[in-house]
């Protein structure tokens, strides 16, 4: 196992829900932690009793470039080295093959894809630097299997899985490892409307930050490509 002493991790989306949990359990492991999100106000919040010298909060905007540059040059300016990115935030619609507007698709496209992607890009060399560094993609069972009319999140999804698979690729022989984290229903904000499973029995988003957790912590020889999540029995999978 790699020991967190002095590592560093950026996690995207983590005012709450998934990336919330992240940052909570890899804090209380020992990492340093840089976290952005469009509200910086909610990260302090969410994170107040974190705050110290491990704890960065940062803007960061999906469709905005200029906000990834600036959290990663936050990020290193307090940590001098950066070893792991979480790809966390993300969003969901309605839209269908069959209805939805065009701003719908776009505006998925943005934040699950083209954000991930472009920090990806501007994260990789330094991950590379580390020798042993780790990208979590926070993907979806949706990116995994079609099972409900919302196509263009399980587009995105499957966009997700695609960039986990090519970032492993240009990135192994630099150490870089990245995994896919593909969780079925997990009991957040966004599942609040859901009724075909309940809450209780979604799965924990601090259940999830421990998988992504341990991705991190596995040496370069012991890495795992997705990791498929699900509180239900399914026969696809």
């Amino acid at each position: 196992m790699i020991e967190p002493t002095g590592r560093v991790v950026m996690i995207s989306g983590a005012s709450r829900g998934i990336g919330l949990a992240i940052a909570r359990v890899l804090h209380a492991k020992g990492y340093s932690v840089s976290v952005g999100a469009r509200n910086v106000a909610a990260l302090e919040q969410a994170l107040t009793d974190r705050a110290g010298a491990r704890l960065v909060c940062a803007r960061y905007e999906a469709g905005d470039r200029a906000s990834h540059q600036a959290w990663l040059e936050q990020t290193l300016n307090a940590f001098g080295r950066l070893d792991a990115l979480v790809n966390n935030a993300g969003t969901s619609n309605t839209f269908s093959i069959e209805a939805g507007e065009e701003a719908d698709l776009d505006a998925l496209w943005t934040i699950n894809v083209k954000g991930p992607l472009f920090l990806t890009r501007i994260c990789l060399p330094h991950l590379k630097a580390a020798g042993s560094g780790r990208i979590i993609n926070v993907a979806s069972l949706s990116g995994k299997r079609v099972r409900n009319d919302n196509i263009a999140y399980s587009m995105t999804k499957h966009a997700v899985l695609a960039l986990t698979h090519g970032t492993r690729r240009i990135g192994w022989d630099y150490g870089v490892r990245a995994t896919a984290l593909c969780p079925g229903f997990v009991a957040t904000d966004l599942t609040a409307d859901v009724t075909k499973v309940s809450q209780a029995e979604m799965i924990d988003p601090l259940d999830l930050a421990e998988l992504a957790a341990t991705a991190i912590a596995l040496p370069n020889t012991a890495a795992i490509a997705e990791m498929l999540v699900n509180c239900r029995l399914e026969d696809t999978l």
